[in-house]
């Protein structure tokens, strides 16, 4: 956002009703809990938030206060400023929110992605039962104690948060490896307030295959039993980390539409982390959507091989041109902090894109990025996605599907209100 502008009034607005408040503040720092020093909310790098035309800067800020803006897939976290923090840190389990970047921020509705599978509270592992237990309860415990975030179930309760200028958090989880192989235990997670799962987090679990994997069978015996569960229980079936095949077989099972909340075009950059072309037209033919991310080293092109906000917006029009704007959404995959160094840290917990056959893809020359311009943070990522396209002609019937509305018309299917 542009320092030379005041605030806008939704920001404004939110951070009265922020009021300073700080995770886990109802608690004695250094008694109760050790107390980090954490990255900055805002500004952690300087001089990196783009600025827009006078023009297209109106017309983004009066978008955002008449619509519900939605990111499909962020984290909420704010990490420590120092790198070498970050297992102690996660081992504490107490994922500290960052409040005054979620005000900042003009998104209503975030699905929170929360520590994601670096739950290492108890467990050496990723993706610990206990662990994700208790850092979805742990995150609530503290959402609690203010008023700016509300945890959000049901569209009432996002239009809810909207109505009273708050900011709405649907708690998700990237895989349901945690539940093992109980079923019942997606109801435990549901009642925790969990209505996104993803099936499968790279590495191979129970249900199916991750995209990490060489060989993918599709979905097992007890991942087609878990996604029946999930329809039934009204859980939004997530497939951005599933292998090809797995993903393509939860389409054709799935009585709902399933959803890609964060990747992009494999047709543009070849790396199985990104989604071929005939498994992103089967979510959308399932009534489902692609949410385009901007994790560092993601969403890169051959035309734009520095990871910026240009080179995230072609995954999203290549995609568009693909399935069509009905089926296509903003995950950006931010959190608020070193993202890069966080992946160098934790990369040998998970599968990574040179585990096929054990070889790397071949990728056409790119660079090594610190953070993502234009992308940095949940705080900027929607904002300037939105305003990437204003900037490029795009109309406000098209962008409000882009930027909430695709998402809201599947999770009314999967949800109801």
């Amino acid at each position: 956002m542009s320092t030379e502008l005041p605030l806008p009034a939704k920001t404004a607005r939110r951070l009265k009703l922020w009021d300073s408040y700080r995770s886990y503040q109802y608690l004695a720092a250094g008694e109760d809990y050790r107390a980090f020093e954490l990255a900055p909310a805002l500004g952690r790098v300087p001089g990196a938030a783009l600025t827009w035309s006078e023009d297209v800067e109106a017309r983004a800020r009066d978008f955002e206060e008449r619509h519900l803006v939605i990111s499909a897939h962020d984290h909420l976290s704010l990490r420590p400023a120092d790198p070498g923090d970050f297992a102690a840190y996660r081992r504490q389990g107490r994922e500290s929110i960052p409040y005054e970047g979620i005000a900042h921020s003009g998104v209503d509705l975030f699905f929170d992605g929360g520590p994601a599978a670096v739950s290492m509270i108890r467990s050496h592992a990723p993706w610990d039962w206990d662990d994700a237990v208790s850092d979805l309860a742990m995150r609530q415990a503290d959402l609690a104690h203010q008023r700016l975030v509300a945890p959000v179930r049901t569209l009432e309760d996002a239009d809810r948060a909207r109505a009273g200028h708050q900011v709405g958090v649907v708690l998700t989880l990237e895989s349901a490896s945690p539940i093992g192989n109980d079923v019942d235990r997606l109801d435990l997670l549901y009642g925790l307030g969990v209505r996104l799962l993803g099936l499968v987090y790279s590495e191979s679990n129970q249900l199916g295959s991750g995209l990490a994997d060489a060989g993918d069978t599709g979905l097992t015996l007890l991942g087609r039993r878990a996604l029946r569960r999930m329809n039934d229980l009204g859980i939004i079936v997530d497939v951005s980390h599933s292998g090809d095949a797995t993903a393509l077989d939860a389409v054709r099972r799935s009585t709902a539409p399933v959803v890609i909340t964060h990747a992009g075009s494999r047709a543009l950059w070849p790396t199985p982390r990104m989604k071929p072309d005939d498994v992103i037209r089967a979510c959308a033919g399932s009534g489902g959507f692609i949410g385009v991310e901007a994790a560092p080293h993601t969403t890169i092109t051959a035309r734009h091989p520095r990871h910026d906000l240009d080179s995230v917006m072609e995954h999203i029009e290549r995609c568009i041109d693909l399935v069509g704007i009905d089926h296509v959404a903003f995950g950006p995959d931010t959190n608020f902090g070193d993202h890069t160094a966080w992946h160098r840290t934790f990369a040998p917990l998970f599968g990574k894109d040179d585990a096929h056959d054990g070889k790397a893809p071949e990728l056409p020359p790119h660079e090594e990025v610190e953070y993502v311009r234009g992308c940095e943070n949940p705080a900027e990522a929607v904002g300037n996605m939105i305003r990437w396209l204003f900037d490029r002609g795009y109309s406000e019937a098209d962008v409000a599907k882009l930027a909430g509305g695709n998402v809201r018309r599947v999770a009314e299917t999967v949800w109801g209100r």
